[in-house]
């Protein structure tokens, strides 16, 4: 091997040296920057929908915020889809606002300034509209989350969901 040669091994071999430790010493940083263990467990919620009844709502935490979700009725159902959206601020149909019909699942936060309407539990002031009220400002949304009178610019919002089976729901 001539010294051309032996220049050109040492020169390839140092570079390539060089670019496996920047790559190598790059990953710890780039790792880093994903989210944590804990924040990856709270970017889903899995719900068993079994023990909820017709006419039945729970609230889940989901990355910090309440989600409501809404066993409909019949009633509940006919009532949301008679009326005509096109009038509403925020005009939406109930079709658009969920997957099956009978589960309403809806982010339960004001859209005015962040607050919790009321409406989600029974015995609960629902408005004039037989949905949620936030008492704060004075929005009232209807049976299906989409916003009415009020200050509140836009329908309650729907988190990203899907349902695995009949009995299993994944928000997130």
């Amino acid at each position: 091997m001539n010294d051309v040669e032996r220049r050109d091994f040492l020169e390839i071999a140092g570079w390539s040296g060089l670019a496996a430790g920047a790559a190598l010493s790059t990953w710890p940083l780039v790792h880093s920057l994903g989210p944590s263990a804990d924040v990856q467990a709270l970017s889903t919620v899995r719900i068993d929908l079994a023990p909820i009844a017709p006419g039945m709502a729970v609230t889940v935490m989901w990355r910090g915020k309440p989600v409501w979700i809404r066993h409909q009725t019949p009633e509940d159902i006919t009532r949301a889809t008679a009326v005509d959206p096109s009038r509403y601020r925020d005009p939406e149909t109930y079709a658009a606002r969920v997957q099956r019909p009978e589960w309403l699942v809806q982010i339960g936060v004001c859209t005015h300034l962040g607050c919790i309407p009321l409406g989600q539990k029974p015995g609960e002031t629902k408005g004039d509209y037989g949905g949620y009220f936030c008492a704060c400002h004075g929005s009232h949304y209807d049976s299906a989350g989409r916003i009415r009178k009020g200050p509140a610019p836009r329908n309650l919002e729907i988190p990203p969901h899907r349902f695995e089976d009949d009995t299993t729901l994944i928000i997130g």
